[in-house]
């Protein structure tokens, strides 16, 4: 008796190749952007703390716009990725 009885048949392309379908490309990227902005949070407030800040705060306030709105320069290729359409041939 195969071993692959009552088992979801795994989603594959034309060529054969395995397709991620979109709730599993949600999932990983819904966890891929928080690990993401929590390194950034992390890392951020820990460059904030550097002297230079203190001394000067119009270079405080124009770090913290930056970093505030960096992040999604980094999550947008991740957005993307888990929001693409299944391909049509599966």
């Amino acid at each position: 008796m195969p071993d692959h009885i009552g088992q979801a048949p795994q989603p594959r392309n034309r060529t054969g190749a395995f397709v991620m379908p979109i709730r599993t490309r949600k999932l990983i990227g819904a966890v891929a952007l928080l690990i993401l902005l929590i390194v950034w949070v992390l890392l951020g407030m820990a460059f904030a703390q550097m002297p230079l800040f203190a001394e000067r705060p119009l270079l405080a306030a124009v770090y913290y716009v930056v970093v505030g709105l960096g992040w999604v320069l980094p999550a947008m290729p991740i957005v993307r990725w888990m929001s693409r359409p299944d391909p049509a041939g599966t």
